[in-house]
């Protein structure tokens, strides 16, 4: 296999994933607008550019490149109803690295979408129920509407695809105001963890298993090219009760506050991994406590506790 694009490349998945695939010996080059804060090794491997811009899509490298994983993306849900430019970006983001692909012959794209596409929802969801009436922020049309573009070049330009989507995501490397970040911080501190959503649940999956079937995904891309995968824990947890977990965790007196669910996030989604477990091999190591453990041990470490 040639080189491999990781856009996003200094992001949560990113990093995790950068690491991963140059231990696993691939030869791999970042893309990100910031440079890798976390490991110099990535950093020296890692393109600043901003792919918005044409101009600096010029940086990438167009030699040996056989596939692209494209992560990159503003992924603040709540954000994209505050401002839907930031949804916008996605596509056109989107949109230049398949324009990209395209005139440089680039036949291989990974593509990192979201359970956002699944709106609101009641049971467990498969890879084939997206519905664009159910979309319910800019950010899910963002992410629905890359999908839509990556299928497009696969019919008109011969495009070889592989589609995942993550639920939740969290662990080392994120210092977003996410919430799991934010409620382990606030916990720390004592502040009040602030639910919007009485019975929101959602489906939380740890960095190691959402970078673990994203490396299934591209070690067997030509067996399984042309498929959607949800890469997610497939089990659901009430955000109330993972506010409780982590005030345990961190033997915290922090309030749980409890408010409506905010305009454009879903209250409920739990996905169906059946087929990432048959066509991939994908089996999350780990549960929503074993995960929130590891998790406090590296914000811990790095002195964000």
């Amino acid at each position: 296999m040639g080189k491999i694009i990781i856009t996003g490349s200094s992001g949560t998945i990113g990093t995790e994933l950068f690491l991963q695939l140059l231990k696993k010996g691939f030869d791999v080059v970042g893309v990100d607008k910031n440079p890798n804060r976390w490991f110099e090794e990535l950093n020296k491997k890692t393109i600043v550019a901003n792919l918005l811009s044409k101009e600096e899509m010029k940086k990438l490298p167009i030699e040996d490149i056989d596939m692209i994983v494209h992560l990159a993306a503003n992924a603040r849900v709540y954000n994209s109803v505050i401002d839907p430019n930031i949804a916008k970006e996605n596509i056109n983001t989107v949109f230049n690295i398949l324009e990209f692909a395209r005139k440089h012959d680039i036949s291989r794209l990974l593509f990192a979408s979201s359970r956002e596409t699944y709106g609101e929802s009641s049971e467990p969801k498969k890879e084939d129920e997206v519905r664009i009436e159910k979309c319910e922020s800019p950010y899910t049309a963002s992410k629905i509407a890359g999908e839509a573009l990556v299928h497009a070049y696969a019919k008109c330009y011969g495009l070889d695809f592989v589609i995942v989507r993550y639920s939740n995501v969290y662990g080392k490397y994120d210092t977003s105001d996410r919430l799991i970040p934010k409620f382990l911080i606030n916990a720390s501190k004592g502040k009040e963890l602030k639910v919007y959503g009485e019975n929101k649940t959602l489906d939380f999956t740890y960095i190691d298993d959402a970078v673990n079937g994203t490396i299934k995904s591209i070690e067997k891309f030509d067996e399984v090219k042309g498929n959607v995968f949800n890469i997610a824990s497939g089990k659901g947890v009430k955000i109330i009760e993972l506010a409780k977990k982590i005030k345990d965790l961190l033997n915290s007196q922090s309030q749980i506050i409890v408010e409506p669910n905010r305009e454009g996030e879903i209250e409920f989604f739990v996905a169906n991994i059946d087929k990432a477990k048959k066509l991939l091999g994908y089996e999350p190591r780990y549960s929503i406590d074993e995960g929130l453990k590891k998790a406090y041990e590296w914000y811990k470490y790095q002195g964000f506790l």
